[in-house]
């Protein structure tokens, strides 16, 4: 695939269109979480700089497509970048019509979710995307996965079309994960269900030395081995296709690292005792919520020995102090390795925030499903959009 990358090209003097994933966590007008806009910083940074007028798109949140919440403003996002910008910072409510965009100066378009059509990939939507620019940077690693007007539909009409910096290293990372990656290759799952990574899980036997499970997806796979887990959360009506992954992997010489030992409570609450079990002495009216010391052990020696690590979610109920020692001793542990470690989603990225180890991880997605479905081996809509 022969894709044009925004650092080739000249924008000077260009009106250039910019999708970037700015959909961060806001509450009171306040943003909690400025780890994807950190991100986007220098690729704004590098169209500003060459004097083009920059137009950057993004959504925020589940709107009602053509009602304007306030509550999923792009204005909160819009006062950050003019604060970490050294460069003129406008926000536009309205600019479907065309907006005079300044050459060094930056336009932050209203949340695109607002447009009636943009989840849709409505064309006449996308061509009036594709009118306001010269250029369209797609950025959006994040969004990359999604067929909407704004991160496939424009690139269909857009003059000229490239990849950002952002979208590039992304890709590069998972490519080193994915093509001919250092062995031991270890992949932590975790989350809750199993449906939604079923498919994930066995790409990933076929591929990985070693796949920990975690949380309710570990507790699938143990009610496949014949555990009783009490009030523990695990999916009934998918526990033959655990089995079926577990024989895939003796199959593909996939060791799947279930846990040995648990951590157990009577209620999900912050304020519920805690009690190390092991698997045969879980209690009907128990609910397994994180891993135990030993299965912690085995987690840290398997680090120490992985070349690449590919993270996906948390093994424990981190929220809660006393169920949080699990993913957190995982985490040091993979900080600690010396392999190249990829980590990606929601609860992944909160749980590297809240354990400081962002410096530590090779390369921290800014993706959750796009990263995901890069992992199923799935080519990303707009990322194919690009192709030259």
């Amino acid at each position: 695939m022969s894709i044009i990358r925004s650092q080739d090209l000249d924008l000077n003097g260009k009106r250039v269109l910019i999708r970037e994933d700015l959909n961060v966590p806001i509450m009171n007008g306040i943003i909690t979480s400025d780890q994807r806009l950190q991100a986007a910083l220098p690729t704004l940074n590098q169209a500003l700089s060459q004097h083009a007028a920059v137009m950057v798109l993004s959504h925020l949140g589940r709107p009602t497509e053509g009602q304007k919440d306030s509550r999923l403003s792009l204005e909160p996002v819009a006062a950050y970048l003019a604060e970490h910008l050294d460069y003129p910072v406008h926000f536009v409510r309205d600019y479907l019509d065309g907006v005079d965009a300044k050459p060094g100066e930056l336009i932050v378009c209203e949340n695109v979710r607002f447009n009636v059509g943009e989840k849709a990939n409505d064309a006449a939507l996308a061509k009036q995307l594709a009118a306001l620019c010269d250029v369209f940077i797609m950025d959006a690693f994040g969004t990359a996965h999604r067929q909407h007007a704004s991160t496939y539909g424009v690139a269909q009409f857009a003059p000229i079309k490239a990849a950002g910096p952002l979208l590039i290293k992304e890709l590069a990372a998972l490519e080193h994960v994915l093509v001919e990656p250092a062995k031991p290759i270890v992949a932590i799952v975790g989350g809750a269900k199993i449906s939604g990574k079923l498919t994930l899980l066995k790409q990933l036997v076929e591929k990985v030395d070693y796949l920990i499970p975690g949380g309710g997806i570990a507790n699938t796979f143990l009610k496949a081995q014949g555990y009783e887990l009490g009030l523990s959360l695990y999916e009934h009506d998918l526990v033959d296709e655990a089995a079926e992954i577990l024989k895939l992997a003796i199959e593909h010489n996939c060791m799947v690292d279930l846990p040995r030992d648990v951590v157990v409570g009577k209620s999900f609450s912050d304020n519920c005792p805690a009690y190390n079990k092991a698997l045969n002495q879980i209690a009907s009216d128990d609910m397994v919520m994180d891993v135990g010391p030993e299965t912690i052990h085995r987690y840290q020696d398997v680090m120490d020995k992985a070349k690449t690590i590919i993270w996906n979610g948390p093994v424990g109920v981190f929220e809660f102090p006393q169920f949080s020692y699990g993913t957190r001793a995982l985490a040091i542990a993979i900080a600690n390795s010396d392999a190249f470690s990829v980590a990606g989603g929601g609860d992944t990225l909160a749980a590297i925030d809240q354990y400081d180890l962002t410096t530590q991880i090779s390369y921290i997605s800014t993706g959750g499903g796009a990263f995901l479905e890069c992992l199923e081996g799935k080519t990303l809509p707009a990322v194919a959009a690009l192709e030259s």
